[in-house]
């Protein structure tokens, strides 16, 4: 039987992993997420998630059975080759959503699946298309002063306020949210893991 381990303490993606039914652990990886030198989001996404999942999977391989996996995921959003992860102020935030304002950009998770007890590991990735709309004035400043937009990648919440400006999507909504569920269902297939099981 799958034992899951969630090497983050991401709210959405715990949000997300018990909306599908799925029994888990919590155990933050606590890496430094560093985005120098990585020009695409995507090679970046999937490093950061399989240095979670890695991370994690290594401190707890010597008592982990071949039923242990460790998933490591990492959300990043990115605009004229440019990474927007999480905002280290409100001017940063600030900045951030006056580059998306009006545009077209692209959010990008990275997912790893790590087996602990023989460290088998799968990486991939999912991109979105997202389109803000304009800001309707006042909007930046009522939304920046609302707290949501802290934490978050590209500063805002699909799921949120954030949707308020949330014109148009491409893909998956629950990749905007920090994890897609339809490609980590057929990574867990993989390792012989089905999400949904009449058992």
């Amino acid at each position: 039987m799958l034992k899951l381990i969630l090497a983050s303490a991401s709210p959405r993606r715990i949000e997300l992993l018990n909306q599908i039914g799925l029994e888990f652990d919590i155990m933050p990886a606590n890496i430094c997420e560093d985005s120098e030198g990585f020009l695409e989001a995507g090679k970046y996404a999937m490093e950061m998630s399989r240095k979670k999942a890695v991370s994690v999977a290594e401190r707890i391989r010597h008592e982990a059975s071949r039923e242990t996996v460790v998933l490591g995921a990492d959300t990043v959003v990115g605009i004229d080759d440019q990474l927007l992860g999480k905002p280290s102020d409100p001017d940063d935030a600030k900045r951030m959503l006056k580059l998306l304002e009006n545009r077209w950009h692209e959010v990008t998770t990275g997912i790893t699946l790590v087996r602990a007890g023989d460290m088998e590991a799968i990486t991939e990735s999912e991109v979105t298309r997202v389109k803000v709309s304009p800001f309707p004035e006042g909007f930046l400043e009522r939304y920046l002063a609302s707290k949501e937009p802290f934490g978050k990648a590209g500063s805002y919440a699909i799921q949120g306020l954030g949707s308020l400006m949330v014109e148009r999507i491409e893909g998956c909504y629950f990749n905007v949210m920090g994890l897609p569920l339809f490609r980590l269902s057929r990574m867990l297939d993989r390792l012989g893991h089905k999400v949904l099981s009449w058992n």
